[in-house]
């Protein structure tokens, strides 16, 4: 079940917290509670993408685009992402996420995500967002337009474009 009483939680924790610009760095700070843990007592994989919404959520409300998303009637999907695990994550470990907007394309905005236990990165995620409207997806343009950031586009790392270009070239529909 989706953790909704953590997410309310995060989201009146952070309701107070100055506005970020674009590219600013949200950190939020959780547990992983038993709910959490697969069959090995770690942090299941699909729990890690559900911590990292905690994370997500809040960053888009201080950077303007949840007021943003009401104001337009948008919405906000994944279009695709990628994680990197890389240390365990067990019962009650103390964790901090980082997130921020690190740029866009035409038609979507990448996000980078990390998460932290002692001050070793456990997991890294980097997400391919669409804000939708009844046309589809809305330029993104428009969106940081609406924003008040209508210059914010910085270079998209080399890493992200490599993603995207490998994307790109995947089978779709998949063919098993």
């Amino acid at each position: 079940m989706y953790p909704f009483i953590r997410m309310f939680y995060q989201m009146f924790k952070h309701r107070n917290d100055p506005p970020l610009a674009l590219g600013g760095v949200h950190v939020s700070r959780h547990y992983c509670h038993p709910v959490d843990l697969d069959m090995w007592a770690e942090l299941n994989n699909g729990r890690t993408l559900t911590l990292y919404d905690l994370g997500r959520i809040p960053l888009a409300q201080r950077i303007g685009l949840l007021a943003a998303l009401k104001r337009r009637k948008w919405g906000l999907t994944v279009a695709g992402s990628s994680v990197r695990y890389r240390r365990r994550v067990t019962l009650f470990d103390k964790l901090e996420i980082r997130s921020a907007a690190i740029g866009r394309d035409a038609r979507f905005f990448y996000v980078q995500q990390s998460m932290w236990k002692n001050g070793e990165a456990t997991s890294s995620a980097l997400y391919r967002l669409a804000v939708t409207g009844p046309k589809g997806i809305v330029p993104s343009d428009e969106v940081v337009a609406e924003l008040g950031e209508p210059e914010w586009n910085p270079p998209l790392p080399d890493w992200v474009q490599g993603w995207i270009e490998s994307e790109a070239m995947r089978v779709w529909p998949p063919e098993i």
